[in-house]
């Protein structure tokens, strides 16, 4: 993968690409961090997509899980 100007030798390690659009991260833990919308927003800018979806999945209800991230 080329970065700017920067060739990067390790691939991207998403867990879903939908429709060559969309970069979805699956978490399961207790609470969200910084850290996982910082990993979502490298992938974003690496791949050049703009729409990613951060989905925890150790929640009461989804809806309460979900995060939009567009750039």
């Amino acid at each position: 993968m080329i970065y700017g100007e920067i060739r990067l030798e390790a691939g991207l390690r998403l867990d879903l690409l939908v429709e060559e659009l969309v970069i979805i991260e699956i978490k399961a833990v207790d609470a969200l961090n910084p850290i996982h919308d910082a990993q979502l927003l490298t992938y974003l800018k690496l791949s050049g997509r703009r729409l990613g979806l951060l989905i925890n999945f150790n929640v009461v209800v989804l809806k309460q899980g979900l995060r939009r991230v567009v750039l």
